[in-house]
């Protein structure tokens, strides 16, 4: 372990027993390079520590011992966009971690992987688990070639693999163990190895019972196995990307639903025999029997998933153009909990689909938010938002904005006005309750400065909890959206209300396309992908918030986010 120089993150986290750490900017990497490239000595030290992130660090090449023996109770595990080395993960992570749930190593480089993370050496045999409780691993944008069956022993509970963007030239390849389990990876539904070199999707990708997502878009693949028919849960595959022989399946995976091309490969595609055919029969008989034996729970499934809305997340190690907000210490003893991301895909030109959305926006200021006294919402037109972004602090007679409706004013100035017309409605309607952004005004009584969100040209934005600008107002137009929550209670809220905004605007951007009328113009596809139309996802951009040296203090949507609208919300991460 590195020691060299100080670090008052783990000297703060020590002290005050924290269960989550990032580290991150431009000081974390010079202390980690001065430390030759291994975590810090200090880490041994923090034994309650739950979830750990040190991501974009170049400097970072190897873990170093006694991390697993350290954070026993680790279960989130971040080491994204380092220069980790295979010998820098030591035996698996240096030990067993049994709490541990998620564990990113993506954008590392990393070549080869120990066994028990799916490398090809040799596997521990009979040994425990290494992961008995892992769920997701991602091992995206690294330079792997093939994979080894240790995995599958390490971690019996995955649920999530991800491999886009390595070098793979076979799936499931080695990963499935020739003799062991007789259900390797019971619980697996995602499976991504997007922009590989795959040119093999072996008919044993059957033998994952729970396969619910596969994504093997822009590889080698020349056919796809009849077997993928046979997966019993398979709803979502992306194979676009790929020059199938096959001409019409190649046309059917560029434009049409998973269930079309599903039968179309159950029906043994246009160039089969009657062998084949035959044999489809008997896989057809078998699923049939299989489904019967899980009572219904496959329909059930079906149903579930066919309702569901879908979002894509961009991370921002995907995105060119990150939106970064930087936070100014002064909010902290305002309004100190901030969280943003980008929303990308809305359509709001339908009927009155704009007035349903600040509708919803009402409503959940009156709900979750709990009448604005726990948490704000502000939407913005992501095109008239000139970035970088600062969430800062400004005194009542400095602060300006240009409210919603309104000429541009001073932050006095509108809260007195505000006050006078909350008067004139007592006295017009004869009673003691206000409407509008009058009944929010006591929330900032006592305050010396008042929080805004400032862009690039100094202009503010949003006035949490009170208004955002005319400047960068929503319209029909408006496509791509810059969604902010603001607190002064938790960060959870802010995360839990975020979660609901997006799944909310996943409805109505479902409801608008429903009742937007098709013009498709190739007959042929739409006969081959049948009544149904694409259910394409809304892409959700992290946005990271930093602090004025760059160290960051959140993410959203990080990992673990959107879990509680996961029942309405398949999330492709």
């Amino acid at each position: 372990m590195a020691a060299a120089g100080p670090w008052p993150e783990l000297e703060a986290a020590a002290r005050e027993r924290r269960r989550e750490l990032a580290l991150a900017g431009a000081a974390v990497a010079e202390r980690v390079a001065a430390g030759g490239g291994r975590l810090p000595e200090a880490l041994l030290a923090l034994p309650l520590l739950q979830s750990l992130e040190l991501s974009g660090c170049a400097a970072l090449r190897e873990l170093g011992p006694g991390v697993a023996a350290a954070l026993p109770a680790l279960h989130t595990l971040v080491l994204s966009r380092n220069a980790l080395g295979p010998a820098g993960l030591g035996a698996g992570l240096g030990g067993p971690l049994p709490a541990l749930r998620l564990l990113d190593l993506s954008g590392n480089g990393l070549e080869a992987l120990p066994a028990a993370l799916g490398g090809t050496g040799g596997g521990a045999g009979d040994a425990a688990p290494a992961f008995p409780q892992l769920r997701s691993l991602n091992l995206s944008a690294n330079r792997l070639r093939e994979l080894g069956p240790g995995l599958a022993r390490a971690a019996p509970q995955l649920q999530e693999l991800l491999l886009a963007g390595n070098r793979l030239r076979a799936l499931p390849g080695g990963l499935l163990p020739p003799e062991g389990p007789p259900a390797p990876f019971p619980l697996l539904s995602r499976l991504d190895a997007a922009d590989n070199e795959v040119a093999e999707l072996g008919a044993d990708i059957a033998a994952l019972p729970a396969l619910k997502s596969l994504d093997v878009a822009n590889n080698q693949l020349r056919e796809l196995p009849a077997a993928l028919a046979d997966c019993p849960r398979l709803k979502e595959a992306n194979f676009r990307g790929n020059q199938l022989r096959d001409k019409r399946l190649e046309k059917m995976v560029n434009g049409c639903q998973t269930k079309a091309i599903l039968e179309y490969l159950r029906a043994g595609g246009r160039a089969k025999g009657k062998a084949e055919s035959a044999r489809e029969d008997v896989r057809k008989k078998k699923r049939e029997k299989q489904q019967k034996k899980d009572s219904g729970d496959g329909e059930q499934d079906e149903v579930e998933e066919a309702s569901k809305l879908l979002v894509k997340v961009l991370h921002v190690s995907e995105n060119p153009a990150p939106l970064v907000v930087k936070v100014s210490p002064g909010v902290k003893d305002v309004r100190a909990f901030i969280v943003c991301c980008v929303l990308k895909g809305v359509n709001l030109k339908p009927g009155n689909a704009l007035k349903r959305f600040l509708t919803v926006q009402t409503k959940l200021h009156d709900d979750i938010c709990e009448k604005r006294t726990v948490a704000t919402i502000a939407t913005h037109d992501l095109q008239l938002v000139k970035a970088p972004l600062t969430y800062d602090v400004q005194p009542p007679d400095e602060l300006k904005i240009m409210p919603l409706g309104r000429k541009e004013i001073k932050a006095k100035d509108l809260l007195r006005q505000l006050q006078l017309e909350a008067e004139e409605q007592r006295k017009q309607k004869k009673r003691q309750n206000v409407s509008g952004l009058h009944k929010y005004l006591q929330l900032l009584d006592g305050k010396d400065n008042y929080p805004c969100l400032v862009d690039a040209e100094g202009a503010v934005i949003s006035f949490p909890p009170i208004t955002n600008s005319e400047k960068t107002k929503i319209r029909k137009e408006t496509r791509d959206l810059f969604l902010e929550v603001t607190s002064d209670t938790s960060l959870q809220i802010c995360k839990d209300v975020m979660d609901t905004l997006i799944l909310k605007i996943a409805e109505l951007n479902r409801s608008a396309l429903e009742n937007k009328e098709g013009s498709g113009s190739d007959m042929e596809l739409d006969a081959l992908c049948g009544p149904g139309n694409l259910n394409l996802p809304l892409v959700v951009e992290q946005v990271r918030v930093v602090d004025t040296d760059g160290n960051l203090k959140v993410l959203y949507p990080s990992k673990t986010d959107l879990a509680t609208v996961s029942s309405l919300l398949t999330v492709i991460r």
